[in-house]
């Protein structure tokens, strides 16, 4: 075997680590193909070159699946995992080597004050690999590529089919697209799915938290966002309009850390909401006042849906929109003038409906087409500019907050109350007993995680998702129809490590090349014998 033993799984990380690739890089496009040309060295596929295939994403980056299938089963296991990679910049000096895992450890070794106190301890131990994507996710793969070698070698009656994708660090645009090829793949192969079985690395819950998790579900996320935009007027007459940044503070100001958007299960909660992006669109110096301005809120899932987080925000934004008409009011009053009129707070369907009813379809469709075509913005901007646009020839509809979702959207997924994965969980645990690894079972994955494209039971109303989406069908969608047709539980284990996307990144040597190829290895032997398949 190439990957059999612990020398030859550290080499073959490093190697992966070696191939750069952050996102939207050039790095990240080629990663498909060399790994493609390193699946192929086994002796499998090249007898059977047709079950690797690429499967292009966008921006020249491409999924790479890869399966290994017994002629005599159905029952497969899906292993999720992504190749990209958050940026080097932080590296410094030493970013040569950031993707040099070997060479970087020993750089740090050379000079340890680079490093924060905790990584300096854990360097000194010499438990630690440090480098870019070496926990995040690189070791995940590798352990999927040693466990389809070693189906091969020893011909397991269970299917593997290894999919690893693109782009999970920004849009999971990798796995919005991987979903569609599996689905095309489980009709055309005649798979039975029954994992879905992603490898991220298992993740601290606190700084001080050495234990070691696997996850039975993933934490869901979306982006309620707004646009703010009032009535201008110069400088001099200041209550003749109303500010876009006035308004907005209102909204903002309730959105930060509102429990109403907080959800708990299985005794674990949502973080709160907060800020990711508020700016006005205003691009020059005048006297002239802002009066259109975006924000942008991230909130976390456990259960709810597109359509429960809409209806949430609709109300916060109303109640938020009372308190800056009163203050507005109030100032108006006391200054003896009228004002511009009451703020109204509608949703973007309701806004492009009042846009097609009064411009017509094939205005509304050219100002769209004209925005998505800017290519220098990215999918959160093109849905806002889109409102803002719209909202320009709908000038009469101001003072006005438009809401809407911005790009990306990862529905929760949740298994653990399926009988499999709990079997599985106890196996788990008491394999992990023997080897002394403190390991604990939560529910919820406490990352973005591309699982959530896995399963699709929380948003049965993703109707609302689409119509409030402005980029929806033209630069970003999800795959909810081929979703609904996987019926397969979900379960996350991973290697053990620290600080993704900081210097410090590091993985810990034991967990990855001794403990967790076996605990994966009992896994699917589990799997396997649940299925009452011969392995």
């Amino acid at each position: 075997m190439m990957w059999g033993t612990s020398k030859q799984l550290r080499e073959l990380i490093c190697e992966l680590v070696s191939w750069e690739s952050q996102t939207l890089t050039t790095g990240e496009q080629q990663f498909s193909r060399k790994l493609q040309a390193k699946l192929q060295q086994l002796t499998y596929f090249e007898q059977h070159p047709h079950n690797i295939e690429l499967c292009d994403v966008d921006k020249g980056r491409q999924v790479v699946s890869a399966l290994y299938k017994h002629p005599d089963v159905q029952e497969t296991v899906v292993l999720i995992s992504h190749f990209d990679t958050v940026q080097i910049e932080e590296y410094g000096s030493l970013m040569p080597l950031a993707t040099m895992p070997e060479e970087l450890t020993k750089a740090f070794l050379a000079d340890p004050n680079l490093l924060p106190k905790s990584a300096q301890k854990d360097l000194r131990s010499g438990d630690y690999l440090f480098g870019r994507g070496v926990m995040d996710m690189k070791m995940g793969l590798a352990l999927h590529m040693q466990l389809i070698e070693r189906a091969i070698e020893e011909k397991w009656k269970l299917n593997l089919l290894l999919i690893t994708v693109p782009d999970e660090e920004v849009n999971s645009a990798g796995m919005r697209q991987a979903v569609k090829h599996i689905t095309h793949l489980q009709e055309k192969e005649n798979l039975e799915i029954v994992l879905f079985l992603n490898s991220e690395p298992s993740f601290s819950q606190g700084p001080a938290d050495l234990q070691e998790y696997i996850y039975s579900g993933t934490i869901g996320k979306i982006m309620p966002s707004a646009l703010f935009y009032g009535k201008e007027t110069h400088v001099g007459e200041p209550l003749k309009g109303i500010t876009a940044p006035y308004m907005s503070s209102f909204l903002t100001q309730e959105m930060e850390w509102n429990d109403r958007f907080c959800e708990e299960d299985y005794g674990e909660k949502t973080p709160l909401p907060v800020s990711l992006q508020l700016k006005d669109l205003k691009t020059q110096y005048s006297t002239q006042t802002p009066y259109r301005a975006v924000a942008m809120y991230n909130v976390f899932l456990l259960k709810r849906s597109a359509g429960e987080i809409m209806s949430i925000f609709e109300s916060v934004a109303n109640e938020a929109m009372a308190n800056c008409q009163k203050r507005y009011d109030e100032l108006c009053q006391k200054q003896g003038i009228d004002g511009v009129g009451n703020i109204r707070v509608i949703k973007f369907e309701e806004l492009q409906s009042h846009a097609l009813e009064k411009l017509g379809e094939a205005k509304v469709n050219s100002i769209i087409e004209k925005v998505i075509g800017q290519e220098e913005w990215d999918d959160r901007e093109k849905s806002l500019r889109i409102a803002d646009q719209l909202m320009i020839h709908c000038q009469e509809l101001a003072p006005a907050v438009v809401l809407l979702f911005a790009p990306p959207y990862y529905p929760p997924a949740n298994s653990s109350e399926n009988p499999l994965i709990n079997g599985a969980i106890s196996l788990l645990l008491g394999e992990a007993k023997k080897y002394e690894i403190p390991l604990e079972h939560i529910h919820y994955f406490n990352g973005i995680c591309d699982l959530s494209y896995c399963q699709f039971t929380a948003d049965k109303d993703w109707k609302t998702y689409e119509k409030n989406t402005p980029v929806w069908g033209q630069t970003y969608s999800i795959p909810f129809k081929e979703m609904e047709q996987f019926t397969a539980p979900v379960l996350n284990v991973g290697p053990f490590g620290k600080d993704a996307h900081q210097i410090s990144e590091r993985l810990h040597v034991k967990s990855a090349f001794e403990e967790m190829p076996e605990l994966l290895y009992k896994l699917l032997q589990y799997v396997s014998s649940s299925n009452k398949i011969k392995s």
